[in-house]
């Protein structure tokens, strides 16, 4: 275990951010050691991964914690399924693009999203029509207050729409150290998502599949090595059939999704740019000239920068259509 010092905290949104103890912990006794150290000196907890879904004060007083486990293994069920077992600290792309290498479906559809396996299930990561909690099976913890180890299966996260058990009631209450996810052997292709199906065979293999969503993605969001970002800065929201029913008679061509229950989704990025604010810069920050749902850092900018041009770009969505945008990214500090 790294020995608790101070640390520059990297994130993918490129804001400067001093950890005042940081802990880069590699084994689940190490987690649990962090986490005693912190009760012990009564000091103020902060949990992360790959930071890349995260808005970082300048300053983290306390002990940051890193959980930097990143070990992977698998079994095999019976002759199609393949159980995965994943430790919180290994990139998740790492783990999308070892397994579409094996052949095995499932997660190619969440090829190149940012950040560690330990916080895929806290926002229950999801694109192009294939959420985590569609292969989740276990989620395993370690309880902050006195260390014990607990399972979740996929029922007790209770997953929704970029939601999840740990987002909520037990945010900073507990911290992942491993995912284990249920994948198969045979062919399941979901290409129902924008144009997905239009980029593969009729009958494309796994990897046709990982190569399409990866070319998506870059060809719309931008790297965060290359242009500060956080990815998708505001959820897609979730509205009543009767407000959507509305503004499609005012704007038929809106994207929309219906819901199971009834609801509607709509695209927030579509909403954004309908309000003019695709590829304006304001100062260090800005909106991507290709996704108006991400906002990215030019650089030389602060937090209170950014969180007031996506409050000014959420009041002016609210003034324009009724609906209320939310901030995807937590901040922290």
């Amino acid at each position: 275990m790294a020995l608790a010092e101070a640390a520059i905290l990297e994130n993918t949104l490129g804001l400067p951010c001093h950890a005042e103890r940081f802990i880069a912990a590699t084994t689940h006794d190490e987690v649990r050691t962090a986490l005693a150290m912190a009760a012990r000196d009564t000091s103020p907890l902060h949990i992360v991964g790959g930071a890349s879904n995260l808005i970082l004060a300048p300053r983290l007083s306390g002990v940051t914690l890193q959980v930097a486990c990143d070990d992977w293994w698998w079994e095999e069920s019976d002759e199609q399924t393949i159980r995965v077992y994943a430790q919180a600290g290994l990139p998740w792309h790492d783990l999308v693009t070892a397994c579409v290498e094996r052949g095995w479906w499932g997660i190619e559809n969440l090829a190149l999203i940012p950040g560690h396996v330990g916080a895929a299930p806290i926002q229950n990561i999801g694109a192009y029509g294939v959420e985590l909690a569609d292969v989740l099976e276990a989620v395993h913890v370690i309880h902050c207050d006195d260390g014990r180890d607990a399972v979740f299966s996929r029922d007790d996260c209770e997953f929704a729409y970029r939601d999840s058990i740990f987002k909520r009631d037990l945010a900073g209450r507990v911290v992942v150290t491993q995912v284990v996810l249920r994948l198969s052997r045979h062919p399941s292709p979901r290409l129902g998502y924008g144009d997905l199906a239009k980029r593969v065979s009729v009958h494309p293999e796994v990897q046709e599949i990982f190569d399409a969503v990866c070319a998506v993605r870059r060809e719309k969001l931008p790297d965060p090595a290359v242009l500060g970002n956080a990815g998708s800065f505001f959820t897609n929201p979730v509205i009543e059939a009767t407000q959507a029913e509305r503004l499609l008679r005012e704007y038929p061509a809106m994207p929309h999704f219906p819901q199971p229950d009834g609801s509607v989704k709509l695209a927030a990025g579509w909403l954004i740019e309908h309000c003019g604010f695709k590829g304006a810069r304001f100062g260090a920050f800005g909106v991507h000239e290709r996704q108006a749902l991400v906002l990215v850092h030019f650089g030389g900018g602060d937090r209170q920068e950014l969180l007031a041009l996506a409050e000014h770009i959420r009041d002016t969505v609210q003034q324009a259509f009724g609906v209320m945008l939310e901030r995807e990214p937590r901040l922290m500090g």
